[in-house]
């Protein structure tokens, strides 16, 4: 199993308009609820000033953020300005300061003794990336990941996940029983793609019946604090020894 370090982080495919019209109908929700002017809570409730471009420093003063609501103020179209902007813009990545890549997943450094893990579809053949036929490939993938890990690290640092797939048993079973005992809800994560990624196909598409999902609850919400409760699945955060992760894969 090839490993990539270090590299830059994976890319999406590009996403279509779906995608960015539930999140500008959440912030609208989010802008009513909380009598939040709607430029701050499409900053504050959504991803798109990643999915932009501009980092992750939520600055308001951005000069690509400014672009982007002087055209909102003029367009005719909200939705169809946002995702044509979106296209205008080059591609976010998903992962920051990627370390080292393999196959699916890849890892960045949270300091000396922290790492996260991430997981990005890498399949090239058109299959779910967590069917039950890739399961030996994810996880040889993971073995060649962390043996780097042990390389680079040989204090043996922290692993730290966090996304909407630790809900899913077919991703769960690829790591420690330790490392999952230790999930917990992160709330109010509406600025990452570790909740909105629920969403999204492989295509770039929505996920209609996640949607769907999504609209009923958005449209009996009557207070600003419970919109974590529109998303069929929550951000769960995980932490563990990365010993834990050598045993499970046999890294000695």
């Amino acid at each position: 199993m090839s490993i990539t370090a270090p590299g830059p982080p994976p890319t999406m495919v590009t996403l279509g308009r779906g995608f960015f019209d539930l999140q500008f109908q959440f912030a609208r929700t989010a802008s009513a609820l909380g009598g939040l002017p709607l430029p701050r809570a499409l900053l504050e409730y959504t991803n798109l000033y990643i999915r932009f471009g501009l980092g992750r420093a939520f600055d308001p003063a951005h000069p690509g953020w400014q672009e982007y609501l002087v055209g909102l103020n003029d367009a005719s179209d909200p939705l169809e300005w946002t995702h044509r902007f979106y296209l205008t813009r080059p591609p976010a990545s998903t992962v920051p300061n990627v370390v080292a890549t393999a196959g699916c997943f890849s890892y960045a450094r949270l300091s000396t003794d922290r790492i996260r893990l991430h997981f990005h579809d890498a399949e090239t053949e058109g299959r779910s990336p967590l069917a039950i036929d890739r399961r030996e490939r994810r996880m040889a993938e993971l073995a060649a990941l962390f043996q780097h890990v042990r390389r680079a690290m040989p204090d043996s640092p922290r692993v730290v996940g966090a996304s909407w797939l630790y809900n899913l048993d077919a991703y769960r079973g690829l790591f420690p029983a330790s490392y999952l005992a230790t999930a917990r809800v992160l709330p109010h994560r509406f600025q990452h793609m570790p909740l909105w990624g629920q969403f999204v196909s492989r295509s770039g598409k929505v996920r209609q019946d996640m949607a769907r999902q999504f609209l009923n609850a958005l449209g009996s919400q009557s207070r600003l604090d419970d919109l974590d409760q529109c998303f069929p699945l929550q951000v769960l955060g995980l932490e563990a020894p990365a010993e834990a992760f050598y045993e499970l894969y046999g890294i000695s």
